[in-house]
């Protein structure tokens, strides 16, 4: 069983529902990392087609990965090199056949209740059961209604105690990570 996550910019919406690629978030990917690495998950990636948002990506997990960064904080890099960033979300699937030879199941994460969303507790399941799994988190307004839609599963929303509902990603991520990974 192998858990992967991945944080896509694109393809998101902006507010006004058009498709776009949002900007890269450099405490994203630390802190998505750090709880990557916190709840086992066995690569983190980072989708960000913006050319020089990709070169920025990369550069950053360099100094982490390999560079100063990894002497300087080997806890920063114990997380950070299970990161891998990439253009397109199909070169995430292309990554994990050709590693691991294996074809996850998507799961979509959304802040919208849908109809036959999977409860945490069946997804839960699943992964306990041996089935590989990608969460795939999304920036902006969040991800497309194409993609959702091509997805094996969506995840039914994080509910807090009010009617606002806008953590932002990186809150999002481990709160979903600690009830499908955390200890019971």
């Amino acid at each position: 069983m192998a858990v992967y996550t991945a944080l896509l910019h694109y393809p998101v919406y902006n507010k006004e529902r058009r498709v776009v690629a949002t900007s890269l978030t450099t405490l994203d990917i630390h802190d998505i990392a750090r709880a990557s690495r916190t709840y086992g998950v066995k690569r983190y990636y980072v989708v960000q087609p913006i050319e020089n948002h990709l070169w920025l990506a990369r550069k950053l997990l360099s100094f982490w990965q390999g560079g100063h960064g990894r002497e300087y904080n080997p806890k920063r890099w114990e997380a950070l090199k299970l990161v891998k960033a990439v253009p397109y979300f199909e070169d995430v699937l292309k990554d994990i056949e050709e590693r691991d030879g294996v074809k996850p199941k998507i799961v979509v994460t959304t802040a919208k209740k849908r109809e036959r969303a999977l409860k945490f507790k069946e997804l839960r399941a699943l992964i306990e059961s041996g089935t590989d799994v990608i969460i795939c988190f999304g920036t902006g307004w969040g991800l497309t209604e194409e993609f959702i839609s091509s997805a094996d599963f969506v995840l039914e929303p994080i509910e807090g105690a009010t009617d606002y509902n806008h953590l932002s990603v990186r809150s999002a991520a481990s709160i979903i990570l600690d009830r499908l990974l955390g200890t019971k």
